[in-house]
């Protein structure tokens, strides 16, 4: 959503004539740089996307950084998966798994399928299909129909029990934090 209002407010201040692109940028770096959490987000995606500016996934990570530190899941995802890829920092999946875990702790679906991969995938945590299959049911829980396959997949590769585990950890995981179920 937050991706969706920036490039809305790009267009229509450069699209009106009142402000270039570069005149947007740099009102967004000033508002960054005195530590707003929101300039600061929309600097990360702008360097990201090259966004009257040209991409820099370095520069984009340092502005994310400041985003996520300040709590916004959407930006502890994003960090996630810089950490994940290694886009504007080296490639590190044990810091993918601690942002990806942040974001999931706020009920962000996709920070949510993302642990359940790195659990499945034994990336930055250990190889652990109850725990993937628990975070990928956490994650449909919330909308997100990515995990609908990998759910069924590793459903076929589970034991009973093990689902059974899994079905049980969902339940003390959102009994812990209800926040893990978004509320919409």
């Amino acid at each position: 959503m937050k991706q969706i209002f920036l490039m809305i407010a790009v267009v229509a201040l450069v699209g009106c004539g009142k402000k270039t692109a570069e005149q947007a940028f740099a009102e967004q770096k000033a508002k960054a740089e005195a530590g707003d959490a929101l300039a600061q987000s929309y600097l990360g995606q702008m360097y990201r996307q090259g966004l009257g500016v040209e991409q820099n996934f370095k520069e984009a990570f340092t502005w994310t950084q400041k985003a996520a530190d300040q709590g916004d899941p959407l930006d502890q995802y994003t960090l996630g998966l810089m950490y994940d890829k290694g886009r504007g920092v080296e490639q590190d999946s044990k810091e993918a798994v601690k942002w990806y875990q942040k974001a999931a702790d706020q009920g962000f679906a996709q920070a949510q399928n993302n642990l359940g991969v790195m659990h499945a995938n034994g990336r930055g945590v250990e190889l652990n299909y109850v725990t993937a299959y628990a975070w990928w049911n956490i994650a449909a829980t919330n909308g997100n129909q990515k995990v609908k396959k990998g759910l069924s997949q590793l459903a076929g590769i589970m034991t009973p029990a093990q689902i059974t585990e899994a079905e049980e950890l969902v339940k003390e995981m959102v009994k812990k934090n209800p926040k893990l179920l978004n509320k919409k």
